[in-house]
């Protein structure tokens, strides 16, 4: 009776193990884990990606509660405005730049590369940028004439030095925008819009340490206008993933592109077959 009892027992667990298996090792298909993860498809493993939740979502959200206010200040509506939006810096530090590094590590965690450079960088640049804002870290401070150091802001030293982080920002995203090709079609518009973004906002600073005050706003504003889009755009992205998170009946459509433009591994695969 007991050896009866002893099978049965041996016989469920293995039914229920043979389910565990079943459900952990369901495949992703590429257009999924691209939407998912905002990278193509990659073998990593373990099963990491079935023990941890996506970082996606809350590294993009971090980004965007920092860009979309930021771009209205430049934009100057409703009275807003101020050296880089300084109202908001509490967000640049803990929204922008925590979220995005914590964000960053854990895609690295999950092996993809891609993502996890993206948010570590923008990461970087939001603490750089909110430091720059707070006077307590002397970024203005040290160009100022006199005891003050809000006169700082008034040298067109500092805003050409400045103007070139946002240079090599431009130069940053174009090489994001050239990866990204192989994501999907909202995120590398992203990428080409910021191009622009960061050329106009550097412009607008070195127009600033000019004295062109006209160039500067225009060239601000159209720096701003971009930004804008570049956050709908992103509040799009965000919002089809917490849809996805939460098992919603209809997925927001992207343009996939990891699988109309191949790989490189694809690639030599498919001439391996025909060899």
């Amino acid at each position: 009776m007991s050896s009866d009892n002893s099978k049965v027992n041996t016989e469920l667990r293995d039914e229920v193990l043979d389910r565990i298996q079943t459900t952990t090792s369901i495949a992703i298909s590429p257009e999924l884990f691209e939407q998912l993860y905002l990278s193509p498809q990659n073998r990593v493993k373990g099963q990491l990606r079935q023990t941890f939740g996506n970082p996606t979502p809350l590294a993009l959200g971090g980004f965007l509660v920092c860009t979309t206010p930021l771009s209205m200040a430049l934009l100057g509506w409703q009275g807003s405005g101020g050296f880089g939006g300084g109202a908001n810096v509490g967000t640049y530090f803990f929204l922008g730049g925590l979220l995005l590094l914590l964000g960053g590590i854990g895609e690295w965690i999950l092996g993809n590369t891609f993502p996890s450079t993206v948010f570590c960088l923008f990461g970087g640049f939001w603490f750089s940028f909110g430091a720059t804002i707070v006077p307590g870290y002397g970024a203005y401070g040290l160009y100022s004439t006199s005891d003050s150091v809000s006169e700082g802001l008034s040298e067109g030293q500092f805003y050409s030095t400045f103007a070139f982080f946002l240079v090599s920002m431009a130069v940053l995203v174009a090489v994001f925008a050239i990866a990204s090709i192989r994501t999907n079609m909202v995120f590398f518009t992203i990428f080409v819009l910021l191009i622009p973004c960061f050329s106009c906002l550097a412009a607008a600073f070195f127009a600033v340490s000019k004295g062109e005050a006209s160039k500067a706003t225009t060239y601000q504003h159209v720096g701003a206008a971009l930004l804008l889009i570049v956050s709908l755009l992103g509040w799009y992205i965000f919002l089809a993933l917490i849809l996805l998170s939460v098992d919603f009946p209809f997925v927001l459509p992207l343009g996939d592109l990891s699988t109309v433009i191949p790989g490189l591994t694809n690639r030599q695969k498919q001439d391996d077959e025909k060899v």
